[in-house]
């Protein structure tokens, strides 16, 4: 029995176990738990958020009182019903009169966190405009503001207005008109509140959440990008029906999203505000550690539960699988010198079998791939360097004799400070070529030597040569290879101007894009044909270096895929009679850039 019980396939044996025994269970529960398990995370975590969104109602509406109480008070304000019903003679007469009159400067004062300006429009055309009290005119009249304001019966709007005095800014303001039936006069007071006071409430919840007015701008957020936008660019703001308080779901972002409204109506007030919190169904998932714990809790106890029964299974049915996994152990662990012997003609036997000689075969292996990975490593390493060596050295000797040439000429025809200035940029040009070695250098460093080499190209030029240089701000500290770019401008300066009559002009940019550093030269010469374009790309991909080739251009292009891989190298745009573009990208580093 136990001869013919080897020589069952141990396939069988075991799916047979894992069935009956642990899969079925396991799943059932499993499922189980995690379908309750979310059902309780998404109620508790809507009840988390109903909870933080009254909070956040509740300090918003202590803000939006401080208006409301303030309008109530200059209705029955002597002070302002005085200056505004006064008929003066002359200017100095209103001057007089405002500085008697305080009444807005103290209010700013005890509420200086929460009110950015108070103004007053009268229809009293003898007044000044000191930005405090301003007399109505036709362009203020003829506002949509000021007519829904007049048109209010003396109740309030709240609207986000662009200030008179900084038209870059608009603020939530509380907007109310005001009868002064005593002296048959009016006005409309509007109270501007600073955006900080909203942005530093809801800045201290960790969820998404905007205060929106009526037509669905977005006056604050704890999510800078989303201020002073609509509230149709973050979510579909049309399944939020009416102004009516609820939770809804949507997609914001591509993800499916939990919408919390929570409307603010005041006392006295004609619209609404709203508060609206976004919260992803991944983050309310992920917030469930709790509930997800004591899921895991009950799965591994009915696994184990289950293991305990499938061990006293496999027991009978794997006491040789025990000792094959025992010698498996030890190979596992580095351990090749063990010997490995089971009898029985099933699966493990043969496993034991073959496995002895796999072994044997791994240890020859390794110590076959080690000794080859060793040289092969060291002599990568010297013809890196040897490479790198003979790239960074190489020098246009064109380019120096026709610039010290040019120097020579200008110098015996007069003698001056520019003269000077070229040669110190030559000096420093060939001092950075002879001390370039193999780490890298700052962009700005690389950018001092092109703007070197061009200035001496445009000494030698002269109005045949204009060049542009753009760099990020972001991109000076990046490091990149020596020697990487000025080669690229020498071949614009060549290509593009001093094969055009009419002269030409190179432009180098240097920007950072999606974690990437992009440098491109371009020029508007002669350009290239597709098919020189072609042979150009066949030149820089060759292994051995060719005489006549574009040695400059190789260099950089070799250089960049030996350091940054072969997905790097330049890249070349050209069309002929339409100029040259060469560019190559550099992947940034995380915490460089």
């Amino acid at each position: 029995m136990k001869d013919k019980l080897n020589d069952i396939k141990l396939r069988n044996k075991l799916i047979f176990a894992f069935i009956f025994v642990v899969f079925v269970p396991v799943v059932i529960v499993g499922g189980y738990l995690t379908n309750e398990l979310r059902k309780l995370a998404l109620d508790d975590a809507k009840q988390e958020a109903e909870t933080n969104m009254e909070r956040v109602t509740e300090r918003t509406m202590e803000v939006l009182k401080i208006p409301f109480y303030i309008s109530n008070n200059l209705i029955y304000d002597q002070r302002l019903m005085q200056v505004v019903k006064t008929d003066y003679k002359k200017p100095y007469d209103v001057v007089l009169s405002y500085r008697e009159f305080h009444v807005f400067h103290n209010y700013r004062q005890i509420y200086h966190n929460e009110i950015k300006h108070i103004k007053f429009y009268t229809e009293n055309d003898t007044l000044l405009n000191n930005w405090q009290i301003i007399p109505v005119n036709n362009q203020i009249a003829n506002t949509d503001w000021y007519k829904t304001a007049i048109n209010g019966n003396g109740f309030a709007r709240w609207l986000h207005l662009e200030d008179d005095t900084n038209h870059q800014h608009n603020y939530l303001s509380y907007i109310r008109k005001i009868d002064f039936v005593d002296f048959e006069t009016k006005g409309v007071l509007v109270i501007q509140l600073k955006p900080s006071v909203f942005n530093l409430i809801l800045s201290q919840e960790s969820q998404p959440i905007m205060l929106v007015d009526e037509e669905n701008h977005i006056i604050s957020s704890n999510q800078r990008e989303y201020i002073g936008n609509n509230l149709h660019s973050v979510i579909d703001a049309n399944i939020l029906t009416g102004n009516k308080k609820g939770v809804f779901q949507g997609i914001v972002g591509g993800k499916a999203t939990h919408i919390f409204v929570n409307p603010i109506q005041l006392e006295g007030s004609l619209n609404q505000l709203k508060l609206i919190s976004i919260i992803e169904d991944e983050s309310i998932a992920k917030n469930a550690n709790m509930f997800r714990n004591l899921g895991l809790i009950v799965v591994i106890f009915s696994f184990c539960i289950a293991l305990l029964f499938i061990y006293y299974l496999s027991k009978v049915l794997t006491k040789r699988l025990s000792t094959l996994s025992h010698q498996i152990n030890k190979i596992g662990n580095g351990n090749f010198n063990t010997h490995i012997f089971i009898d029985g003609k099933d699966e493990i036997g043969q496993l034991s079998k073959h496995l002895n000689i796999m072994v044997t075969n791994i240890k020859q292996l390794l110590h076959e791939v080690y000794e080859s990975n060793r040289q092969k490593t060291l002599l990568e390493r010297k013809q890196n360097e040897i490479k790198f060596k003979m790239m960074a050295s190489q020098i246009n000797p064109h380019f120096l004799f026709n610039s010290l040439e040019s120097i020579r000429m200008k110098a015996n025809i007069k003698g001056d400070k520019e003269i000077a200035r070229i040669v110190k940029l030559l000096g420093k040009l060939m001092r950075n070529s002879i001390e370039v070695g193999s780490r890298n250098v700052k962009l700005s460093s690389e950018m001092e030597v092109v703007k070197s080499y061009l200035e001496i190209q445009k000494f030698r030029h002269g109005d045949r040569l204009n060049y542009e240089m753009i760099v990020d701000d972001a991109a000076l500290d990046i490091p990149i290879p020596p020697l990487i770019i000025q080669p690229l401008v020498e071949n614009a300066v060549i290509h593009g101007v001093e094969n055009n009559q009419s002269g030409g002009s190179v432009l180098v940019k240097a920007v950072v894009s999606e974690a990437k550093l992009i440098v491109s030269v371009s020029d508007n010469g002669t350009g290239i044909s597709v098919q020189k374009r072609q042979e150009i790309y066949q030149v820089l991909n060759e292994v051995e270096e060719k005489e006549g080739t574009r040695i400059g251009l190789r260099n950089v292009h070799q250089r960049l895929q030996l350091t940054y891989g072969n997905e790097t190298g330049l890249t070349i745009q050209s069309n002929e009679h339409e100029g040259t573009k060469v560019s190559f990208f550099i992947p940034i580093k995380e915490g460089l850039g």
